[in-house]
């Protein structure tokens, strides 16, 4: 797992200014309200008075409230009152928690959960599809896989599986493709790699099936950064399907996947729940193979597998992985096990880079190169 990443938080509809939300993500609690203008903001959860947790206390004058000793917080982070001290006293400098860049796209609130400046952050992906003239969206579908968040982006760039996972939508192939061509992996700088392949047939999601025919779809993979992966499907030049799967790492064993699916065709509203059905029927065909792997996270290594040339987009994510860790990114899980219980972790804010005097400690990360 790895800061210094835009991960979905939850939905809009989910965070109100009246009852904060409480989530997990990289193994660690944060909490999300909104102030009084409607604004959405998302803080560590841990109070730094008596370590409550402010995701299960209120919201009060645009301010997350501790329910311990009802210590308040603003968006910012800082503490606004304390009342057991007169408001003609200054509070202390240290009561302050970490407060995360916050984005609200495509119905969903993402943080951006690292201390990078604005300037050298990964961007949150573009749909530009989304609210697009031509394009419709389904209402989000938000569902959770008992499964590290890397076997799930590794599954979605793993064009060999359909025709074994799926063999109700007709088993599209591209064995006789990757026979004739080569899997070719692009670079989408400096986040990602994509891929593109032609696959044996077509889909047809209006009699509720993807049966394939003969020989039209195109279709591929990207992914960007640790956990948002984008297929496209292109059944002709009229019909495509677009999707996005934001994926919210809950632990080592728990993924949330916010997905969000973008079509050409077929657009009447009738046709929403349809389609939402087709697709979560294949999320689950999916979800019985992933949940069941062996290790269950990935391996950092292309040599305790034997890895053939279709596997080209799952050895290029596994090399940017290896970058971010080089970078210094990558969360230190033993470490954290380690300590869990002892110690209140935060993931660092931007603000430790010009601020001191924080109380919960920067979570351990591998040393990067």
């Amino acid at each position: 797992m790895y800061i210094n990443f835009w991960y979905p938080i939850g939905l809009s509809k989910e965070i109100t200014g009246e009852k904060p939300m409480q989530v997990k993500i990289l193994g660690l609690k944060f909490v999300a309200f909104r102030d009084e203008e409607g604004t959405p903001h998302v803080l560590s959860d841990t109070c730094i008075h008596r370590g409550g947790s402010l995701g299960t206390g209120s919201v009060k004058n645009g301010c997350v409230v501790c329910p311990y000793h009802g210590w308040e917080f603003g968006g910012d982070g800082k503490c606004k009152r304390v009342p057991t001290i007169d408001e003609e006293h200054h509070l202390p400098a240290r009561a302050k928690v970490d407060s995360y860049p916050v984005k609200e796209e495509y119905g969903i609130v993402f943080a951006f959960l690292g201390d990078l400046p604005e300037a050298e952050r990964p961007h949150l992906y573009d749909v530009p599809e989304f609210g697009a003239e031509g394009w419709r969206a389904n209402h989000i579908v938000v569902f959770d896989v008992k499964c590290y968040y890397e076997r799930s982006v590794e599954n979605g760039l793993d064009a060999a599986h359909n025709e074994f996972v799926h063999p109700a939508q007709g088993g599209p192939t591209i064995a006789d493709s990757l026979k004739t061509q080569p899997m070719v992996v692009d670079d989408v700088e400096p986040w990602g790699s994509v891929f593109k392949m032609n696959y044996g047939g077509y889909a047809d999601q209006s009699k509720g099936t993807l049966k394939m025919g003969e020989g039209t779809t195109v279709a591929g993979s990207e992914h960007h950064g640790p956990n948002t992966l984008i297929t496209r499907i292109s059944i002709s030049k009229d019909k495509k399907f677009h999707q996005f799967f934001f994926e919210a790492p809950i632990d080592e064993n728990n993924t949330r996947i916010f997905f969000v699916n973008m079509r050409c065709f077929m657009m009447e509203e009738e046709n929403d729940q349809k389609i939402i059905d087709i697709n979560m029927k294949i999320a689950q065909e999916d979800i019985l193979i992933v949940e069941t792997l062996n290790p269950v996270r990935t391996p950092h290594t292309t040599t305790k597998e034997v890895l053939v040339p279709s596997d080209k987009p799952i050895v290029r994510y596994r090399q940017y992985l290896q970058e971010w860790e080089d970078k210094g990114w990558r969360i230190d899980r033993v470490k954290m096990r380690e300590q869990e219980g002892d110690v209140a972790y935060a993931i660092p804010s931007p603000e430790r880079r010009t601020s001191k005097n924080w109380v919960l400690e920067s979570i351990p990360l591998m040393p990067g190169k």
